[in-house]
């Protein structure tokens, strides 16, 4: 009886649904997982191996995901009929890019392989910056130190000793790539990979400049003004062209990425453009009116409050934000959240005024013994003390 075969997309894990670079990345997991130079003698690996490629040869192919998601495999029985992978038709689908991958990560190089023998540009160099929040909002100067490379002198960058060269690699022939074949379950797979002898540079160095040891760089500590825009966030960074690793073969060097790190505000938060605050102010204040001093991040401003201004009441002092990247003109907002200051410590005249005043307005200190004696059914068994709870 022939074996019964498993759903394409179930073989490869993937949904219904699934674009073209889920299927290459799932069939890619399980290629490298089960491909029989990484399994050898293991039959079950290369039974699942074969399968997955199947899968893979199908779903990659739109036309033939078509048929099989209106057929099934009835669509391809003539291909390699239901009884097993070994007579399916592999060549309208293509593995090169994915078995390049493969064997490049099981012999220690990609089939993308080495080195542009032409002029590169050098690497980024990262480093981090601290400053108040102060001056996250307006901007400022601040002077780093770092270690950079530069050309060595003595040799002009090239490693070698002086009244010497650099000569070609005898093993790539000053390609900086080395190629070599393998042979996989779908026949010979022809590989590229950086040069291990130059390190896909194509030069080799026999006698090393002895001022730099033949890396072609010194390095010297640099101090490096860089300037912080106003309205820059926490996390951001300040590229300074120019600044980071030397180019190789004559390119241009890396860039400096500065990343700036915004120390907390006592009183302020900030959200995009717009700055946020909590303001006391006195029951005296939000009852009958006045004037309150609010700190903002261009200094003190007086902000006159309402009468019966309730606490937690939002203010917005417009434009007293944080400047925009683009444009330090265009500003964001100051809010503030006033909120009732109740004191902790009274004077014993104070306390009588401050009664005298409740009477006047709803006296609320006696609210309570005016409902529990208008209650007598609520009072306690034997008619004293206070009921805890009410219906």
């Amino acid at each position: 009886m022939a074996e019964q075969k498993r759903d394409y997309y179930e073989v490869l894990g993937v949904d219904k649904n699934a674009d073209e670079a889920a299927i290459k990345k799932a069939y890619r997991v399980l290629a490298k997982k089960y491909h029989p130079d990484m399994n050898p003698g293991d039959a079950e690996a290369e039974k699942k191996f074969k399968e997955a490629s199947e899968a893979y040869a199908v779903l990659s192919d739109p036309e033939k995901r078509r048929q099989y998601d209106q057929y099934g495999h009835a669509a391809f029985d003539g291909a390699g009929g239901a009884g097993g992978f070994g007579g399916f038709d592999f060549n309208s689908a293509d593995f090169s890019d994915i078995f390049g991958d493969i064997f490049g990560d099981i012999f220690g190089g990609g089939r993308r392989g080495g080195r542009n023998n032409g002029p590169m540009k050098g690497a980024n160099i990262r480093t981090s910056v601290r400053i108040t929040f102060e001056e996250a909002v307006f901007g400022v100067e601040k002077e780093i130190e770092l270690t950079l490379k530069d050309e060595c002198t003595a040799c002009h960058g090239t490693g070698a000793k002086p009244g010497t060269s650099p000569e070609t690699c005898t093993k790539c022939g000053g390609k900086g790539q080395v190629v070599f074949t393998q042979q996989s379950f779908f026949g010979t797979v022809r590989n590229v990979q950086t040069c291990p002898d130059c390190h896909g540079t194509g030069k080799v160095i026999k006698d090393k400049c002895p001022d730099c040891r033949g890396t072609g760089y010194i390095a010297n500590k640099k101090k490096i003004q860089v300037s912080i825009p106003a309205g820059i966030d926490n996390g951001q960074c300040v590229r300074i062209r120019d600044k980071g690793e030397p180019g190789t073969n004559g390119g241009p060097r890396g860039d400096l990425l500065v990343e700036v790190i915004v120390g907390r505000h006592p009183i302020f938060q900030r959200q995009d453009e717009n700055i946020y605050s909590t303001v006391p102010m006195s029951f005296a204040i939000a009852a009958l009116g006045g004037d309150i001093v609010i700190d903002t991040v261009d200094g003190k401003v007086i902000y006159e409050v309402k009468p019966g201004t309730q606490t937690d009441t939002k203010v917005r002092l417009k434009g007293k934000g944080v400047p925009s990247l683009r444009n330090k003109d265009v500003r964001g907002d100051h809010y503030v959240t006033l909120v009732v200051q109740v004191p902790d410590k009274l004077s014993h005249e104070a306390k009588e005024l401050l009664k005298k005043f409740d009477e006047q307005t709803g006296d609320t200190l006696n609210a309570a013994k005016n409902v529990s004696s208008g209650n007598a059914d609520d009072q306690p068994s034997g008619g004293k003390g206070k009921k805890k709870f009410w219906k």
